[in-house]
């Protein structure tokens, strides 16, 4: 099922998408001179023409196309679609807010979130490491509230809020380029509509800065639908538990740039935090990673 060669091109391809989610906010940081929501806008605006470009070079559009043909469908990536904004735009405005820390918490954190929403919807039996790793990250939070003397909520909404992305994606089953197309669509009326009126009231960025902030902001487009792409290659050809311990690279990259490059505030309280989470995160990665090798040896046995 999983061949050397595809294999090897899923790593690369899942590699490439992680390491670009994780450098992400050194390309943010460049806009941080554009209020948050326009970027926002910028990001939903160009990706439509990346994503369309992609679409007629994979001859994809009739996947596209059947998205219309089922009410739920719709609705379903609807609900998607003003999740993953709201979730792009906290980031983007998390990352100009000198909050990247929090950003990298919450991306570690959603992984559990993931877990738990498929106890919930989908009755999964949730096993007892598994359930300690819930408690280390409850506790995790805790100690930050504690000690630190605030509520991680930027991080809590971005786990949240992408774990239920991933929910209603999975809920969908549509493929990823035809699903983001949809959402992009969905969104590019307001969007349009609210860059028109900073055009109108002079406050606009786009053409009205610099070249260099052009670029970026077109850019912004690629940034967002190319990783996508990727992470869609490499989950065709990766097992779930190579493609899981891989995704930490994300959050991994953007706590070293949070602490190294950014200069964030690094506590003890921040300290202790990421401890527990990055234990949960060992317990529960660990526990996977040991069912499924129990499972492929009983295969192999019969």
């Amino acid at each position: 099922m999983y061949d050397d060669d595809q294999g090897k091109a899923g790593a690369i391809a899942a590699i490439c998408a992680f390491v670009f989610w994780g450098m992400a906010p050194v390309y943010w940081k460049q806009v941080a001179h554009v209020p948050a929501f326009e970027v926002l806008c910028h990001r939903i605006l160009w990706s439509l023409f990346f994503v369309g470009i992609m679409l007629s070079v994979r001859s994809s559009w009739g996947t596209f196309k059947a998205i219309f043909s089922s009410k739920k469908t719709m609705l379903l990536l609807t609900m998607s679609g003003l999740l993953v904004g709201g979730n792009w735009g906290l980031y983007i405005w998390a990352v100009n807010s000198g909050m990247v820390l929090q950003t990298s918490l919450g991306y570690y954190i959603t992984p559990l979130v993931s877990m738990l929403l498929g106890v919930i919807v989908f009755k999964d039996t949730i096993r007892p490491i598994q359930l300690c790793a819930v408690f280390l990250a409850v506790a995790g939070v805790g100690t930050q509230l504690i000690m630190v003397g605030q509520l991680p909520w930027v991080s809590l909404v971005l786990a949240v809020s992408f774990g239920l992305y991933g929910l209603l994606r999975k809920l969908a089953a549509v493929e990823s380029l035809a699903g983001l197309m949809f959402e992009t669509v969905l969104l590019v009326p307001f969007v349009l509509f609210y860059l028109g009126n900073l055009e109108l009231q002079g406050t606009a960025s786009f053409l009205h800065v610099d070249r260099l902030t052009d670029m970026y902001l077109l850019g912004a487009g690629i940034i967002t639908s190319l990783p996508l792409m990727w992470f869609a290659y490499a989950a065709c050809r990766l097992r779930l538990t190579t493609l899981g311990l891989l995704q930490y690279i994300a959050p991994s990259l953007a706590f070293l740039q949070g602490v190294f490059l950014f200069n964030e505030p690094f506590t003890m309280g921040h300290l202790f935090t990421f401890m527990f989470i990055w234990s949960a995160l060992a317990l529960y990665s660990g526990e996977g990673w040991l069912q499924r090798s129990r499972k492929y040896l009983h295969a192999e046995e019969v």
